[in-house]
């Protein structure tokens, strides 16, 4: 397969069938996206295993693809699990109840960050979701990107493919910068891929050009300022203009990506805690915990 610089590398655990008492039901959730496919095998509390791959042109068989890998050489099989699925294609997953993404994602933040998180904020492929919780699971509000904008992981993609700079490299390159450009348009992605990539050059703008760096940084400070907005919308104003919680939880694959993260952190005043695990397994994570407490309620 010829590399994709867009693509984050895939990730797989192969699920531990020795991680588990036979008291504990064992749940799997499965989020199918537009642009990646995540599966968590689980027992209780403690995580057996997961993979995380392109979701691909086959995003029927994607959930199944990432549950397999999941659970190979495991002794588990899907039989032996309660399935739960989110996310676009969660309806292509065989044999799983389908669970709402919010939710999801809500309840995976909070279990990757812990209970005291009250604010979860889901940068993914196509949208920004910024979520606020009680003190319990449930979702109290939710603010939804409602634009085509930059702040979307496939402007990323885009733009990584289109520079030739693996994904997974671009975040920390476009903080080696010794002053912060402006963001390019956080309107429209096509508009700023578009202006981005015309900041090279174009001496009738600036007497010099950008580096490749400022570049990035540029591009990237615009994916996390859409997002800040978004937050912004959440709730009542009182950190220069935007108010969160003092803890903030980042989820889906952006949350990977620090030219995006620390810019976050940075408008917003405020640190962001460490995830437990890959914060791109969030929303499989909810959907697996959406099946538990499914099963309480019976």
């Amino acid at each position: 397969m010829d590399f994709q610089y867009g693509k984050w590398p895939e990730s797989v655990k192969k699920a531990d069938s020795c991680g588990w008492a036979p008291e504990d039901r064992l749940i799997a959730g499965i989020d199918v996206g537009t642009t990646s496919t995540q599966a968590v095998v689980m027992a209780g509390e403690a995580v057996l295993g997961w993979a995380s791959i392109a979701t691909g042109s086959d995003f029927e068989n994607a959930g199944a693809r990432a549950l397999e890998l999941a659970l190979a050489d495991s002794g588990l099989v899907p039989d032996m699990l309660e399935l739960g699925a989110t996310g676009w294609g969660a309806g292509h997953v065989a044999g799983a109840e389908s669970f709402n993404e919010i939710d999801c994602h809500a309840r995976g933040g909070r279990f990757l960050y812990g209970e005291d998180v009250h604010t979860v904020v889901d940068l993914g492929g196509q949208t920004v979701k910024a979520i606020r919780l009680y003190d319990w699971d449930r979702v109290r509000d939710v603010m939804i990107g409602d634009k085509c904008a930059s702040g979307m992981g496939r402007s990323i993609e885009l733009f990584c493919d289109a520079m030739q700079i693996p994904i997974c490299e671009i975040g920390s390159r476009s903080l080696d910068v010794s002053a912060e450009p402006e963001p390019v348009s956080t309107t429209c992605q096509v508009f700023a891929r578009s202006e981005a990539l015309g900041l090279f050059g174009r001496p009738e703008f600036r007497s010099e050009p950008l580096s490749e760096n400022q570049v990035y940084a540029s591009f990237l400070y615009a994916v996390a300022w859409r997002a800040v907005g978004v937050i912004g919308k959440l709730q009542p104003l009182d950190v220069g203009d935007v108010r969160v919680y003092e803890k903030l939880g980042l989820t889906g694959g952006v949350a990977n990506n620090p030219g995006v993260t620390q810019r976050i952190a940075r408008e917003l005043k405020l640190e962001l805690p460490e995830s437990r695990y890959d914060p791109i397994l969030a929303g499989a994570i909810g959907a697996a915990l959406m099946v538990r407490s499914e099963q309480r309620r019976v």
